[in-house]
C-alpha cells in the first residue's frame, strides 16, 4: 500500500492557522511526523484559500521541500497554483487531481510531461459529480484512454473514484468498490486511490468507519491510499490487508513493522 498523507490541508484548522502565520516550524514538524509515520508521498492542499492560493502554495511547498526529500502530491483546483507548486515538488511529482472535464484536461495535461508527473484520474466529468458505479466506469472509459494518448505510463495512472460519505446515502462504499472492480479489470496496470476520510465525514466513529473502509476497499483493488498516517491503525491495517491479500510473501513486510514496533496495542494519534 502507498500512502500520501493528508495532513497538510488547509481545509485542517490548525495548518490553516499555521499558514495564516506562516509557521513554518509547524509545517515543517508536520512534514516530517508523516515521512516518520510511512507515507510515500506528503499531499499539498491549500485550495480553499480562495484570495492567495498560488503564493500560499509555493510557501507550503518550499517549506515540505526543506523539511523532508519524499515527492511531493500537489492538490489545487486552480491551474496555476498546480503549476506552481508541481514546478517546485522534486523529482516525480503528482498531480492531484486531472478529471475528464474538458477545459480542465486540456489546461492540465500539457503540465504532465513538463514536470515528469503521475496523476489522480478523478472521476468526474462535464455532467458533474457521479451518481453511480456505472457513472464512474464511464468516466474511467474515457479518460484513461485520454491520459495514454499523451504518452502517458499507466502505472503513472492512480485513478479515484470519488468517495462520497456514507452518511449522503447507503450505497457510497459499494459504489466504490464496484468500479475498482470493474475498472481494474479493464485497465489491469492502472492504481487506485482513495480521499479515504471522505467516507466518514459527519458521522461519530469516524476512525473505525475509515479503517473498515480501507480493507474493504483493498478487497477490491486499492493500492494507494490518501490518508491520515498519523493514526498508526491505518498502516498496521494495511500492511494486515496486505497479507491476507497474498500481497507480502511469508508476512515480510508485517513481520518488519511489528519488530520496529508499529503496530500499537490502542489507537493514538501523534501529537504536534
Amino acid at each position: 500500500m502507498i500512502f500520501i498523507g493528508e495532513s497538510i490541508n488547509t481545509s485542517i484548522k490548525p495548518v490553516k492557522e499555521a499558514v495564516l502565520q506562516k509557521d513554518a516550524a509547524y509545517i515543517r514538524r508536520l512534514a516530517k511526523a508523516q515521512a516518520d509515520a510511512g507515507a510515500a508521498y506528503l499531499d499539498v492542499n491549500c485550495g480553499n484559500m480562495v484570495d492567495n492560493e498560488p503564493e500560499l502554495m509555493e510557501w507550503l511547498v518550499r517549506q515540505v521541500r526543506e523539511e523532508v526529500a519524499l515527492p511531493l502530491s500537489i492538490d489545487s483546483p486552480r491551474p496555476e497554483a498546480m503549476d506552481i507548486g508541481l514546478s517546485l515538488a522534486g523529482d516525480k511529482p503528482i498531480m492531484n487531481s486531472i478529471t475528464a472535464e474538458r477545459e480542465r484536461f486540456q489546461i492540465l495535461s500539457p503540465m504532465i510531461g513538463r514536470y515528469g508527473a503521475r496523476v489522480i484520474a478523478l472521476l468526474m466529468d462535464d455532467t458533474g459529480m457521479p451518481a453511480s458505479a456505472e457513472d464512474r466506469i464511464r468516466i474511467a472509459r474515457e479518460l484513461i484512454p485520454r491520459l495514454l494518448e499523451t504518452g502517458m505510463n499507466p502505472d503513472d495512472i492512480i485513478v479515484d473514484p470519488i468517495v462520497k460519505p456514507i452518511g449522503t446515502g447507503d450505497s457510497a462504499g459499494q459504489e466504490v468498490f464496484g468500479a475498482i472492480r470493474t475498472i481494474a479489470s479493464e485497465f489491469p496496470d492502472v492504481h487506485f486511490s482513495v480521499g479515504l476520510s471522505n467516507i466518514s465525514h459527519g458521522l461519530p466513529m469516524d476512525a473505525q468507519i475509515n479503517h473498515a473502509f480501507l480493507l474493504l476497499c483493498m478487497a477490491s483493488g486499492l493500492d494507494v491510499c490518501i490518508a491520515n498516517v498519523l493514526d498508526p491503525l491505518i498502516p498496521g491495517y494495511a500492511a494486515c490487508a496486505e497479507a491476507l491479500l497474498g500481497r507480502d510473501p511469508y508476512c515480510g513486510r508485517l513481520l518488519k513493522l511489528y519488530r520496529k514496533g508499529q503496530f500499537p496495542e490502542k489507537m493514538d494519534t501523534l501529537d504536534l
